[in-house]
């Protein structure tokens, strides 16, 4: 076989040619990207080399007339540069290959093309080459008794130095790091992370070898992932030690014990001299602090997990990070505890809670807590006026708000539509349009300190003259001038809209200016004023109307949210009639993240401070441990509450709503690990039952805890007069939607456990310390940190690559593993199955029945279950949550049911529509499986094929 020559290698003695390689990677010759040879050599790496290979590769299967055409030419190039950027992504500065793991990248590369028989004839050719190596090194072996010598490798310091590898340290770590782990292997990770070493390689660069050489086994052994995360944490002690002693230092987890009290002060009397922690932090008792620290505990992270905290949470100067996992869990728990009387017991309280991943708060208390820019809240909602200087204002706001990491959720329906009067200019206007395109651009600009992507969601209500252009934002034709690509979009729908759809009855656009009480009505005062307005435009008395089918535009809602995954379909009305403080105001949006329903006008900027449960952790084989929920749910709700107050507010109008109405948002994750450990099918009624009990005990939880802070801290100040004054908790407000509704278009469970009587009694008695309590925001990045699944989202799938700010990660699901062990079906050969299937089980007959239903992933899941279970949980909430919902083929009257299903059922709000119209995993025994996708995503047209993260992770963590 001529397919790929020895040129296969892909290594040369030639300089190294940066010039056909994927941009920002080897843009320079000074990033020294180098391969180890398997005789242990290392040569530059050359990607023209890679260009040759594939070339011969296309010629032995296609011929020399195809090979040479320019097609192939140019795929050639493109799937080299892929190789490229696979391989070097994480490696900026420079870094060395296994000549393996290049081949490995190659042979992805042509899978993820679709080049199945090119990529077959490679694999063939590997294994023919890898039996002629076996048999010529066995032929060499020498014959006498004796072993050969062992070579000596070297590592070389930062300084230059040359000193031979401690590889007595070496297996002492690798032998922490798979201590107390089930089926991993020691001997095994050694043997992988001596493959990747050479003589002469950069002492910085032995952590990431071993690293790298044990999360290419995560596919085979879920717990390899925590492996690969200890041995990452080795490296992560190294780098902080060193710059704290400053002096090389480096340590085992055993030795941190000792440690480890010693660096907190360290830590903290440092990073305040460099103005990166607030200097009241040194004033604390650190010895104490120091001494309530958990080693331990840094052995708890999954790789994904203690990657994410490193590259995006820990505190860094220069590029060096010198705060270590449980110092950054004390930092945020200090900055938490920082007004309290008793401040170290309650930071030790906090810190207890963190650091055992029963509970996290949201992206950025954890990015900014402690710090001299404490920004701690998730989520702000706006309303824009009506007028030029208040519309620039707001936009002013976003980029302040956005600045300091915080997600936007933006009310534009005061403003006025295309073609409406302007009295000052005697002009015409011209929309709600041009200015989102502004809004659009200003979060482009100001990306959150350069830590992640500003996010912004605009809303508009249904009888908005310009809705149906606002409906079309997202799409990639038509005038770019009124197209914003960045932001996301959502419609906030009346009831009379829906049950005009039922009906398919008209609707009448209006332009907010000649009827602006629409917009702070809701209800049955909406519908009757609204109907006054009709038949003010029949009789002609209001020029600038649109009479339209409801249900056309109903249409061009879901066709749109198909086509571009937005706007989101949102409900304006039970935010509104459900409000526990609408005395004070009217819920105008929802968030970035569709969960937070607070009031918003010219004057206040409603502000939300997230947190999530791990359901999972307290969630066992029988059910959940309420006694450990309801001690969590305590301390959570303090630390929330804490928040409030010591938090730095860029804008006025936040500070001024946040300390009067004192909102927060507690939520959960891991809500399918905790299905799992029952042994639960989502698609199951018990789910569903399991989903109305568990938000029950949270929310009957949750409001103690705000009543008990009301009894010692005061009720928060716009308490009088709230749902909660009238003794009208979450569960008793869906009796005021059902009178606004009728019985025909509110079909909801209203059933309850527990001790409602008694807590109802209390609240009236005592107050409240915050106006709301909870929501379910998506944790797309904490559920990472702590190792479990996302909110209250089904699997994605048992086995792909997940894509974030931090790299590529593959993600295993450990129950499935264990219990396919337990069957004696988890082989090589089932991974290479379930990477064909697309991390499914459903087409894998020797797998039983009933563990194929278990572990249905998300687009195998009827969506409707997805509802009804958000239907349990929404009567017990007091905001909302972002309920994600999965088509696998997504069709019209599909949409059409499962969004009126939605309505019917009592939701607030929904969030995304995933939608795959193909799928592919890459069938290959490689080191890594990936997952693509074409058709409907989150950021992208149907034409793009973005890669699972995007499905799955949009990246939505301006509350996460």
């Amino acid at each position: 076989m001529s397919t790929a020559s020895d040129d296969l290698s892909i290594t040369s003695d030639a300089p190294v040619n940066y010039t056909n390689t994927a941009p920002e990677v080897q843009t320079t010759a000074d990033a020294p990207y180098k391969v180890i040879r398997r005789n242990g050599s290392v040569t530059p790496f050359d990607v023209s080399k890679i260009e040759v290979a594939l070339t011969k590769a296309f010629l032995e299967v296609e011929g020399g007339v195809v090979a040479a055409s320019s097609r192939v030419h140019q795929e050639v190039k493109e799937l080299a540069a892929q190789v490229n950027d696979s391989l070097f992504r994480r490696m900026p500065n420079g870094g060395v290959v296994h000549i393996e793991d290049v081949q490995d990248q190659v042979e992805l590369a042509l899978m993820r093309a679709g080049e199945q028989k090119v990529a077959r004839s490679y694999v063939l050719y590997r294994e023919e080459r890898s039996r002629l190596r076996a048999e010529k090194e066995s032929k060499a072996a020498p014959k006498s008794k004796g072993a050969a010598k062992k070579p000596v490798l070297h590592i070389t310091t930062a300084d230059g130095e040359r000193k031979p590898l401690d590889e007595k340290r070496l297996k002492k770590v690798i032998k922490e790091a798979v201590s107390g782990l089930s089926g991993v292997d020691a001997d095994v990770v050694l043997a992988e992370s001596m493959r990747n070493l050479f003589d002469g390689i950069p002492e910085k660069d032995v952590g990431s070898a071993l690293v790298m050489a044990t999360r290419v086994m995560i596919e085979k052994d879920p717990n390899y992932s925590q492996v690969a995360a200890r041995l990452l944490m080795d490296s992560v002690r190294r780098e902080a030690l060193t710059m704290l002693n400053g002096r090389a230092t480096e340590a085992t987890q055993s030795e941190m014990k000792a440690i480890y009290p010693e660096m907190l002060g360290k830590y903290i009397r440092k990073a305040a001299e460099l103005e990166l922690v607030d200097d009241e932090l040194t004033r604390y008792d650190l010895k104490k602090l120091g001494a309530a620290i958990k080693p331990t505990r840094d052995q708890q992270f999954t790789y994904l997990g203690l990657q994410t905290l490193y590259d995006r949470y820990f505190v860094h100067v220069d590029g060096v990070r010198f705060e270590l996992p449980q110092i950054f869990f004390m930092r945020v728990a200090m900055g938490l505890a920082i007004n309290e009387v008793d401040r170290e017991a309650r930071a030790i309280e906090f810190y207890d809670l963190l650091s055992s991943f029963n509970f996290m708060s949201s992206t950025p208390t954890l990015f900014n807590s402690g710090t001299l820019r404490p920004q701690l809240s998730s989520c702000y909602l706006t309303t824009v006026p009506d007028h030029l200087g208040g519309i620039y204002d707001a936009i002013k706001d976003n980029a302040l708000l956005s600045k300091y990491a915080g997600g936007l959720g933006n009310d534009w329906t005061s403003v006025r539509g295309l073609g409406s009067h302007i009295k000052g200019t005697n002009g015409k206007s011209q929309g709600v349009v041009p200015f989102l395109k502004v809004a659009n651009d200003t979060a482009v600009a100001v990306n959150q300190g350069g830590k992640r992507k500003g996010a912004v969601c605009a809303y508009l209500e249904t009888w908005h003259i310009d809705v149906e252009e606002f409906i079309e934002l997202r799409k990639n034709t038509g005038d770019d001038r009124r197209r914003t690509h960045d932001m996301n979009s959502a419609n906030w729908i009346p009831d009379l809209f829906m049950k005009r759809v039922a009906e398919e009855g008209d609707w009448t656009l209006f332009s907010p200016d000649d009827c602006p009480d629409l917009h702070d009505l809701s209800g049955l005062a909406f519908e009757t004023k609204y109907k006054e307005y009709e038949a003010m435009a029949e009789k002609g008395e209001i020029k600038l109307t649109k009479k339209i089918k409801a249900l056309d535009l109903w249409r061009k809602m879901l066709g749109m949210l198909f086509e571009t995954g937005h706007p989101w379909i949102t409900f304006k009305d039970p935010c509104n009639i459900r409000y526990s403080n609408q005395h004070v105001g009217v819920v105008h949006s929802s968030n970035l993240c569709t969960e937070i329903m607070l009031h918003t006008n010219e004057d206040e900027i409603a502000v939300c401070n997230l947190g999530s449960i791990n359901i999972a952790a307290h969630t066992k084989a029988d059910g959940i441990d309420m006694k450990m929920l309801k001690k969590t749910v305590n301390t959570a709700m303090r630390m929330l509450d804490n928040v409030i107050d010591y938090n730095y507010y860029s804008v006025p109008q936040a500070r001024r709503s946040n300390l009067q109405h004192r909102p927060v948002g507690l939520g959960l994750m891991g809500f399918h690990d905790a299905l799992y450990k029952q042994d639960l099918v989502y698609a199951s009624e018990a789910a569903v039952q399991f989903a109305d009990e568990s938000m029950e005990a949270i929310s009957y939880f949750a409001i103690t805890a705000s009543n008990e802070l009301a009894k010692e801290r005061g009720a928060y100040p716009s308490f009088k007069g709230s749902l909660w004054d009238r003794g009208i908790l979450p569960i008793d407000s869906l009796e005021l939607l059902q009178e606004a509704r009728g019985e025909n278009y509110l079909q909801i469970d209203k059933s309850s456990t527990l001790d409602w009587d008694k807590l109802r009694a209390s609240v009236k008695d005592h107050g409240m310390r915050n106006s709301n309590v909870m929501a379910i925001a998506p944790t797309a990045t904490i559920s990472n940190i702590c190792g479990v699944s996302q909110s209250i989202e089904p699997t994605y799938q048992n086995l792909f690559v997940k894509s974030n700010l931090s790299g590529e990660f593959t993600v295993v699901n450990p129950y499935m593993v264990e219990e396919l062990k337990s069957l004696g079906l988890w082989d090589d050969v089932m991974i290479n199955d379930l990477k064909y299937f697309d991390g499914s089980l459903q087409q894998i007959e020797r797998i039983p029945a009933n563990v194929r239903e278990k572990y249905a992933s998300a687009f195998e899941i009827d969506p409707r279950w997805l509802v009804e279970a958000g239907s349990r949980r929404q009567k017990w909430i007091d905001q909302g949550q972002s309920l994600n919902l999965y088509m696998s083929e997504p069709s019209g009257a599909k949409m059409d049911n499962l969004y009126k299903l939605a309505w019917v059922r009592g939701l607030k709000t929904t969030y995304y529509l995933r939608s795959m119209g193909a799928t592919a995993m890459e069938k290959t025994s490689g080191d890594e499986p990936v997952a693509t996708s074409r058709g409907l995503t989150d950021n992208a047209p149907p034409s793009a094929a973005p890669s699972a993260c995007s499905i799955l992770d949009p990246e939505c963590e301006a509350c996460q």
